[in-house]
Formats: structure tokens, C-alpha cells, sequence
């Protein structure tokens, strides 16, 4: 698929590393184009699992740790504006939802997207991704039909080809594929082993056509009032 210029691209994801899995490659194409981009990142995934092997953090680290790789991260995409929001980590899910909804209206509001990327509702596996792309939803629904961006979401659960059918956005990002393995490699605390893994894999000689470093994948969100 062409990736075409947008006005402003717009993403809002809960924890720093879920733009580099799901995005990065794009974000990267988008900001070769000269076009903004706005990453509205919920929290600073202070919760996350791993504090590095051997251990290079701790619970109280961690959060300052995981700022300076979401920077790191964004450098490597050329985002230059990055929005922390300031939520706690696994909480999401608990805030009410029409705060999540303003929050979401207002960046709207400021920025004006012509493309808006998020998880895929009921297919995004963890609570805080869930919480996160409800409030997308909602606020994008309730916007005049003209109005509204286009909304492409990330669906990584086991069952999401099986319900909703292969992704009908697919780009090829091998031209920046570098980009973003300096993208993940930036979120060294979480992605180490998940890049060991990934070299383990290339250096064996399994086939790679269709991994991170080659293809994104998104869903295009519709609407009940939409043709």
C-alpha cells in the first residue's frame, strides 16, 4: 500500500514501546514526508515486567528509565512532539471514561489529524490497550461524519485474523527498517530479548518477509453510521 501525505498524524498509545512495535516504520515514513506527528503516550509503563537481565533497574527506577527511552525512541522516528500524559501505569482501564474521551477530544481539537493510530478495540489483549482504544473510539464517533480522521488500529490478539479477517492496511516499511529497530532498541529495558530472538531467527535462516522490520499492519476503523 502507497503511504500518502496526511495532515497531521495523530497516536496514542497507553506505555512507551507499543508506537515502536506497532508504528514506527510508518511514523518514520510519515516524518521522511515533512508530516507532524503528535504521540500522545498515556503513561510511562512503570509497571512493566521486565527490570533487565541481569537486573539494571528497580520498581523505583524504572519510570525514570523508561522517560528517557520513550525520548530515545522518538528521536529514532523523528517524532518531535511527544505528549506524556502523566497516567499511572496499569490504571487506564480504571479512569472514568469520559475523561479518557475529553482527553482524547481535546488533542483532537489542538491538532486537527487527518489519521489517528491506536489499538484495535477487543483485539489489543492487555486492559490499559483496551481502555485506551475505547476512548479513541468514542471520540472520533462522536465527531460529524465529514470530520472525522481516519482511525487505524493495532490488532495483535490470537483470534483477531480469525474474527475480523487479514488487516486492510498493510505497508512496507524494509526502506526504513533501520529506523525502527533503533526505534525498539531504544526500549532496551523491555526489547532486548525480543531482538535477540528476532537475530536468533535471521541467523538460523528462517524466512523474515513477513516480520516487524518488514510489514505493519492495521486495521481500518469503521463506524455503524459510516457506508
Amino acid at each position: 500500500m502507497t503511504v500518502k501525505p496526511e495532515r497531521h498524524v495523530l497516536l496514542v498509545f497507553p506505555h512507551p514501546d507499543d508506537e515502536s512495535f506497532s508504528s514506527a516504520g510508518l511514523v518514520r515514513m510519515y516524518r521522511n514526508m515533512g508530516v507532524p506527528v503528535t504521540y500522545a503516550c498515556l503513561t510511562l509503563g512503570e509497571m512493566g515486567r521486565n527490570l533487565g537481565n541481569p537486573p539494571f533497574a528497580t520498581r523505583e527506577s524504572l519510570p525514570e528509565i523508561r522517560r528517557k527511552e520513550l525520548l530515545k525512541a522518538c528521536e529514532a522516528m523523528g517524532i518531535e512532539d511527544l505528549r506524556m500524559m502523566g497516567f499511572r501505569d496499569k490504571t487506564i482501564e480504571f479512569e472514568d471514561d469520559e475523561k479518557m474521551v475529553k482527553l482524547v477530544q481535546d488533542l483532537i481539537d489542538e491538532l486537527n489529524p487527518s489519521l489517528i493510530i491506536t489499538f484495535l478495540p477487543n483485539y489489543c489483549v492487555h486492559p490499559d490497550h483496551e481502555a485506551t482504544a475505547r476512548a479513541v473510539v468514542e471520540a472520533v464517533r462522536r465527531m460529524p461524519k465529514n470530520e472525522r480522521p481516519v482511525v487505524y488500529g493495532v490488532g495483535f490478539a490470537t483470534n483477531t485474523v480469525a474474527e475480523k479477517g487479514e488487516p486492510d492496511v498493510v505497508i512496507d516499511i524494509t526502506e526504513v527498517k533501520e529506523d525502527k529497530l533503533k526505534a525498539l532498541q531504544a526500549h532496551d529495558s523491555q526489547t532486548a530479548w525480543m531482538i535477540e530472538e528476532n537475530q536468533k531467527r535471521i541467523d538460523e535462516g528462517q524466512p523474515m518477509s513477513d516480520s516487524w522490520f518488514h510489514y505493519e499492519k492495521f486495521y481500518t476503523i469503521r463506524f455503524d453510521d459510516e457506508e
